[in-house]
Parts: C-alpha cells; sequence; structure tokens
C-alpha cells in the first residue's frame, strides 16, 4: 500500500543525488539509511511513514527528504532510472565483492531472475549509500551490512494483530487474510534464504526488533527515530 505521490518523491530523491558528481558526493555529509524487515501485516508503511516525518524534522539539511522504498517502488526505480547503470562507478570496490558473490551462484540457474537480484541489490546497495532513505524488504539489512551508514529493523506483531490489520488494508475476509499473511510470509522467507543464504528472523541482523502489538505505530517509530539519532548524533538536530 503506497500513498499517493510515493514514487514521485523517489523520483525526485534518486535525480537529485544522480546530478551530483561523485567528488559532491564524497564531500557530503553522509547520512543513515534504515532497513525494515517485516512479518506481513506488522505495519512496515504505517511506522515508515511516521518515522519519515519524525526524521525529517530532526535531520540536518531539510532540502534533502527521507524517502521510502519498497519492492514496487525499487522495481520502478530499475525500470524508470535504470540505477545500476548510471551509478555503476561505485560499484567497483572490492569490499561489496560478497554482495556479487551470493547472487553470483544463481547465474546458469536461473538467468532471467539472477538478472533482476543483480539490479535489485545493486540498486539497494547505492541508495543504502546515497543515505536519508528507509528501505523495506528485498534482503535490504543483508545487502547494506557492510555500510557503515546502516540501521536495520525487525517488525514483528502477534497472528491476531497482522490479521487485523491485513483484513483492514484490504477489506479481506478472516480467512483470506491469513491466507495472504501465510504466502507472503513465506515467499519473503524463501526469498532471503534462497538468495542470501540468511534465516529471515536471524535476531543477530538487527539492530531493533519491535513488537507492533505491543507498541503502537507512532510509538514504534518514535522509538526507531530515537535509536537512529542516538547512533548517528552528527546527521540531526536534538
Amino acid at each position: 500500500m503506497l500513498a499517493l505521490g510515493s514514487y514521485e518523491k523517489c523520483k525526485r530523491y534518486i535525480e537529485s543525488h544522480s546530478r551530483k558528481s561523485r567528488e559532491e558526493e564524497k564531500k557530503k555529509e553522509i547520512y543513515p539509511c534504515i532497513t525494515i524487515s517485516r512479518q506481513t501485516g506488522a505495519g512496515s508503511y504505517e511506522v515508515s511513514e511516521r518515522l519519515i516525518k519524525i526524521l525529517d524534522k530532526h535531520s540536518k539539511d531539510p532540502e534533502q527528504k527521507w524517502t521510502f522504498f519498497n519492492k514496487e517502488l525499487i522495481q520502478k526505480v530499475i525500470e524508470d532510472h535504470n540505477l545500476p547503470k548510471i551509478v555503476s562507478e561505485y560499484m567497483i570496490e572490492t569490499k561489496y565483492s560478497h554482495i556479487n558473490d551470493a547472487v553470483y551462484e544463481l547465474l546458469g540457474v536461473k538467468p532471467s531472475e539472477w538478472k533482476l537480484i543483480q539490479k535489485t541489490t545493486e540498486t539497494i546497495l547505492q541508495i543504502g549509500r546515497m543515505g536519508k532513505a528507509i528501505i523495506v524488504g528485498r534482503g535490504g539489512n543483508i545487502i547494506t551490512s557492510k555500510l557503515p551508514n546502516a540501521f536495520h529493523i525487525r517488525l514483528v506483531a502477534p497472528l491476531e494483530k497482522r490479521i487485523e490489520h491485513v483484513k483492514n488494508v484490504f477489506g479481506y475476509s478472516r480467512e483470506k487474510a491469513l491466507d495472504y499473511i501465510n504466502k507472503e510470509d513465506k515467499a519473503r522467507n524463501d526469498y532471503v534464504k534462497t538468495h542470501f543464504f540468511y534465516q529471515i528472523d536471524d535476531q543477530s541482523l538487527y539492530h531493533l526488533l519491535i513488537n507492533t502489538g505491543l507498541l503502537n505505530y507512532d510509538e514504534a517509530a518514535a522509538v526507531i527515530a530515537k535509536s537512529i539519532m542516538i547512533k548517528f548524533p552528527k546527521n540531526f538536530i536534538q
């Protein structure tokens, strides 16, 4: 579920960074990026929406806004901007070769899928390096795990809470909502395990694990924002 104009915000974000020279990028302050892994129905969009408002309010360099990227938005960025080509010069550094190593194993097995995963991986990595981005899903926490500006969140919630959320968002029956949750969770688990060789619920992969059944979306966003500002104090007006 996306707010109207979400992709326009992504386009402005990408175009703003693409206009800058590499030297300008080196000189500018590096802002954090946030990755969010989530159980289906745990409210990642709702938390992200609130989190962006808080971070925009407290971040230095207010002209550059925090921007939300999920699977659909990342795919549109790849299609419309061909981001991996625009920023390919950033991808030559050997310290990021472990990411390519992980997906190279797919080459020759599923070439069409390999191509998409490679582009998605490169795109997520560059968005992470740009900073002031919230990246939801697609193994973003693993892809950006070596970036010093990355902060990783896992959102969970009790099953009944998630069922109610999915029912409210999509208008599903309880049965259909439960089926949707089971299928989505399995697909996400399989994606991370197959392509990056990790278990998605490995708690050691995250800075914070937040239960949105115990904290509402406003509270969850506030906790994350405060943690980010403590972790990266130079980037925020306290």
